[in-house]
């Protein structure tokens, strides 16, 4: 479906990419470079995002026209389960601060960049927008889930009591160069990827793997991601959150397997039961954005491939 015209026009606005360094931040910049605007970001050693005197000080000096939210704490299970405390505080702090000091500071538009983990353990398949708040959550990360929530939620405070164009988005599990490869605290997929690296490497014939590898998954490339939250910016303008995602599934043996033959790797998994599995299917509705014209364009070998060849330019994940 075509797009349709833009409802909000970034040319010439000073857009604020909030968490610039990381995986979504890094790549909506990246994007925003192809828009005819100013794109202004500030580093943590300047501007702690959880100090909300910080946060609105900066503000009030830059005054950002528009403000993207892709500032988190974030990590796969492990984390999740050994630092729920950080989870939560960190990722309330931060998106509460920004979306206040939006409103002290008249942002003209702002986009909350949430999860997919806001919807309940046992949500009907694919998840719509309106599944969220109708069943409990996965315990395996439900304080990150709560946070994410809790910011959606002040978005639709925000507009409703004071009018402003503040909406959301909900990105399926994203990938991509930049990613976080660190097997403590990383997602399954660049977790995956590492593991499988390092066992092609060191000639091992079998790559341990957390849960019965039956969990589905739905992936999108963060480029894509990136490109669907500047289309969202220009337009969408609605109290509703948004699903971001690829519509498409795959379980995490046949993710195992793909990125088997990304690598090159001839080895088996192991698949070690007593590990938690998390939700048993993840994939998100994404009926309303591509209603908009917008659908993900990077199949999921090929953002492997790309994955791949960024982390052996980059040794343990790290930009060099």
């Amino acid at each position: 479906m075509a797009a349709s015209e833009p409802i909000f026009s970034l040319a010439g606005r000073r857009v604020w990419v909030a968490g610039h360094r990381g995986l979504v931040g890094s790549a909506v910049g990246q994007r925003l470079a192809q828009e005819d605007c100013e794109v202004i970001t500030v580093g943590r050693a300047d501007v702690d995002l959880r100090r909300q005197a910080e946060v609105e000080d900066w503000m009030a000096e830059t005054k950002p026209e528009v403000v993207v939210v892709a500032a988190a704490t974030v990590g796969g299970i492990l984390a999740n389960a050994t630092r729920p405390a950080e989870f939560l505080y960190d990722n309330l702090a931060i998106e509460t601060n920004l979306i206040e000091g939006a409103r002290r500071t008249a942002a003209k538009k702002l986009i909350f960049l949430g999860s997919a983990c806001i919807y309940p353990k046992l949500a009907a398949q694919p998840m719509r927008e309106d599944a969220m708040l109708t069943g409990p959550l996965e315990p395996t990360n439900e304080w990150y889930a709560i946070a994410k929530i809790a910011g959606i939620k002040m978005c639709q405070a925000y507009r409703q009591q004071y009018g402003l164009d503040f909406v959301s988005a909900m990105p399926t599990n994203l990938y991509g160069p930049g990613d976080n490869f660190d097997l403590k605290s990383s997602h399954v997929l660049p977790a995956l990827l590492r593991k499988v690296h390092e066992a092609k490497t060191a000639g091992a014939e079998v790559v341990e793997i957390w849960g019965s590898g039956k969990p589905l998954r739905e992936f999108l490339y963060v480029e894509d991601c990136a490109d669907a939250v500047v289309h969202l910016l220009k337009h969408y303008s609605g109290d509703e959150h948004v699903n971001v995602g690829s519509g498409e599934e795959t379980s995490i043996a046949e993710l195992a397997q793909t990125i088997a033959a990304v690598v090159g790797y001839d080895g088996g998994f192991q698949y070690d039961s007593a590990k938690p599995d998390g939700m048993p299917r993840k994939l998100l509705d994404v009926a309303r954005l591509t209603a908009m014209g917008w659908s993900a364009r990077t199949s999921l070998i090929e953002g492997i491939r790309l994955t791949y060849d960024w982390y052996l330019k980059n040794p343990g994940g790290k930009a060099v």
